[in-house]
């Protein structure tokens, strides 16, 4: 049986006060089948974007609520979120830089 490609869509960043290298959370909806959300964006030191998946802490313990099971989706979803942040970033970039053009 063969699967097909994993798509990620619909991509949304909300951008929060930057903090502890937290930039803000995305949702993005999954081989248009899952919405995923509460996916949290942090900036790497080294440049880029790293994702944290939502946890519940029960009884003391984090029981995760959803993440990749395989490193290739991994890195899929977190390109195609980087992407994203980063359009975003620079767009937003592009709007406040003064113009100096005289």
């Amino acid at each position: 049986m063969t699967s097909a490609p994993t798509t990620i869509s619909e991509i949304q960043f909300y951008p929060v006060k930057p903090q502890d290298g937290l930039l803000g959370f995305v949702s993005f909806v999954l081989d248009s089948k899952f919405w995923m959300g509460s996916v949290a964006v942090f900036s790497r030191r080294e440049g880029g974007y790293r994702l944290v998946y939502p946890t519940r802490k029960v009884a003391g313990q984090n029981i995760n609520i959803f993440h990749p099971i395989n490193h290739e989706v991994g890195v899929l979803v977190e390109k195609a979120v980087s992407e994203k942040v980063a359009e975003i970033f620079s767009e937003s970039y592009e709007q406040t830089e003064p113009d100096n053009t005289w």
